[in-house]
């Protein structure tokens, strides 16, 4: 009886301790300072470096891989500025689209850049403004498969760069895209 009265106690123990007060205080959510606009949450900043099939490494690149170049470009906060360094440069169109996340996000509007190996069976480069369009790029959560169309097109050599932000931060290594245009030597 003692043995029981003795287990009875041990569990009621137990079963009040956890009926202590809970945990009342409401955690923010947590923030990136790392994109400059909502339109630019999930955003992958960093990538494994792999490349879409079919994409040809440019022959003489104004920024060949392994040297430096200034970032004169905001898709993120802290890009503009920072100084990258090139891992990938490649012959190609890049198109700004507008497309809804498969997710359910809000719509994003002129988002740049998603190169022509990035699209579900497209038809010749470049495409025209307003072409409906399938991506396969998986640079945002929900963009891979989503439905876009093409806000605009450029034939140009982009870029596959490493960076630390101007923000401070951990360095974004494999960040895919930067236009020739976005970038110089000083």
């Amino acid at each position: 009886m003692k043995k029981q009265l003795l287990t009875l106690s041990a569990t009621l123990t137990l079963v009040l301790a956890g009926c202590g007060e809970a945990d009342t205080t409401e955690k923010k959510p947590e923030t990136s300072l790392e994109t400059p606009s909502d339109s630019m949450k999930g955003m992958d900043h960093s990538s494994v470096g792999s490349v879409p099939e079919g994409l040809k490494a440019a022959k003489n690149p104004t920024y060949p891989v392994g040297s430096e170049a200034i970032i004169h470009t905001d898709h993120m906060e802290g890009m503009d500025g920072a100084k990258a360094t090139i891992v990938g440069a490649y012959d190609t169109t890049a198109y700004s689209i507008n497309y809804t996340p498969t997710d359910s996000g809000e719509k994003v509007t002129d988002h740049k850049w998603v190169i022509h190996e990035e699209l579900k069976d497209p038809e010749a480069p470049p495409l025209e403004k307003g072409t409906d369009v399938t991506s396969l790029a998986d640079h945002m959560k929900g963009m891979e498969g989503a439905n876009a169309d093409i806000e605009s097109a450029q034939k140009t050599t982009v870029y596959m760069i490493n960076y630390i932000p101007t923000t401070g931060g951990e360095e974004v290594t494999n960040h895919k895209w930067v236009t020739e245009e976005e970038l110089s030597k000083e």
